[in-house]
């Protein structure tokens, strides 16, 4: 086998997932991560056709069943936190085997099923890829320079490796119009499993509690063309997110003024990753280094598991051969990307309507659904280009894995426990 160490940029969901397949098929895989320690909160993530597959293969969909978000129902409410339109927790379930998940969650899962057998470095980052003939030298942050024979780079819409390796983000990101901001929040409200949503022109705020009774998660989207800020620079995103509310009713000033104090604040903007070609000599993307299809298509999570399987998969085929590879993993997955991607951008004008007349339309549907004739089949055929799309791939068996005969050397859980 050849191409056998592999450094993986990102230990979010893309790259521990990789991380596990490369090791069942006899790979070395390093994972290095700019945080601390694996990232804790996030939005709840949807996993669904393929990528409730790839999961039952690692074994873990008992476990991920077993923290689902488990939602009771949900409800669009006015300023004055009156109900408008109440809906089950079946709305929007594209399939029963989908499963609604914490990121955070899913992280710590990836992680606990990995760190025996995979090389993490935490708390650094990549600085410098220099490739030759017989594989890439890796200069970082902190440690050491080393040597890999192959680079994938795993770290999300603003990739680290895309930019040493292709060049400038903005000529593959693509704003779709929105930004996003996530935290925690205390529940100061009791929901019990529920979400709330408020929508005002071009802005929507949830509140949203699920398996802590003790805490809620708050997400925001507003719209807005492109901003300047850099996206670690959490004082000047903050302060866009209070203007873009400023005179948002309900609970959003009582957020506002909370938000300070929250351990896992999150803001972007709601793009897309597009590129013609998602490998450059021994360098590789996936996930949404590769391919973000945005927040709005429900489908990130899902393309990061399948891309993750695939690549390990067509890595372990060609025996390690990394152009052969990297081109039949590009080959399989093309067509479920772009499907998926065009979810994200349909979407975008039916999640934040601009105005108050598409707000009070959409009111008025919403609270006429459960009463109108055949609701089971309107809502099977409202969710088909999802379900589509999430099924839009058949994953390979490759060859069939075995699990890693022999824990990590010593040296290697150091790496984990001392970063």
């Amino acid at each position: 086998m050849t191409g056998k160490t592999i450094l993986i940029s990102g230990a979010s969901i893309a790259g521990p997932a990789l991380a596990y397949w490369l090791r069942r098929h006899g790979f070395q895989p390093t994972i290095v991560e700019r945080a601390s320690a694996p990232r804790p909160g996030g939005q709840a993530v949807d996993i669904r056709g393929a990528a409730v597959d790839v999961v039952d293969r690692m074994g873990l969909l008992e476990e991920v069943r077993a923290n689902d978000t488990a939602i009771k129902g949900m409800s669009y409410v006015d300023s004055e936190g009156r109900t408008i339109a109440n809906l089950g927790a079946a709305f929007g379930v594209v399939d029963k085997r989908d499963v609604e998940i914490a990121k955070g969650e899913l992280t710590r899962i990836l992680y606990a099923a990995t760190r025996e057998h995979v090389e993490y470095l935490f708390g650094d980052a990549i600085t410098g890829l220099t490739e030759d003939a017989n594989g890439v030298a890796v200069t970082f942050e902190h440690a050491a320079p080393r040597r890999f024979d192959l680079v994938i780079g795993a770290d999300g819409l603003h990739s680290n490796v895309r930019s040493l390796t292709f060049g400038e983000e903005a000529t593959f990101l693509h704003h779709l119009g929105l930004y996003v901001s996530i935290f925690s929040t205390p529940n100061a409200t009791g929901l019990d499993h529920q979400q709330q949503i408020h929508a005002t022109p071009g802005c929507v705020a949830t509140l949203t509690s699920s398996r802590d009774r003790e805490a809620a998660k708050a997400v925001f989207f507003f719209g807005s063309g492109q901003l300047t800020y850099h996206h670690r620079d959490t004082a000047t995103q903050q302060r866009l997110l209070t203007e873009a509310f400023a005179d948002t009713g309900w609970e959003v000033p009582r957020l506002l003024r909370a938000m300070p104090e929250a351990p896992d604040f999150y803001f972007d903007s709601v793009s897309q990753i597009r590129m013609h070609t998602w490998h450059q000599g021994r360098v590789a993307l996936v996930g949404d280094a590769a391919y973000a299809s945005s927040a709005l298509s429900g489908q990130g999570t899902g393309l990061a598991l399948v891309g993750a399987y695939v690549l390990a998969g067509e890595l372990a085929a060609a025996d390690g051969d990394h152009e052969i590879a990297f081109a039949s993993y590009e080959a399989a997955m093309r067509t479920y990307v772009e499907k998926n991607q065009k979810l994200g951008t349909g979407n975008v004008q039916r999640f934040a309507p601009a105005t108050s007349a598409a707000i009070r339309m959409q009111n008025i549907s919403l609270k006429m659904l459960k009463y109108l004739p055949f609701k089971a089949l309107m809502m099977k055929a409202m969710t088909k280009g999802v379900a589509d799309a999430a099924n839009s791939i058949t994953i390979s068996d490759y060859a069939r894995p075995t699990a890693p005969a022999q824990p990590v050397p010593p040296f290697r859980k150091m790496a984990q426990t001392t970063c």
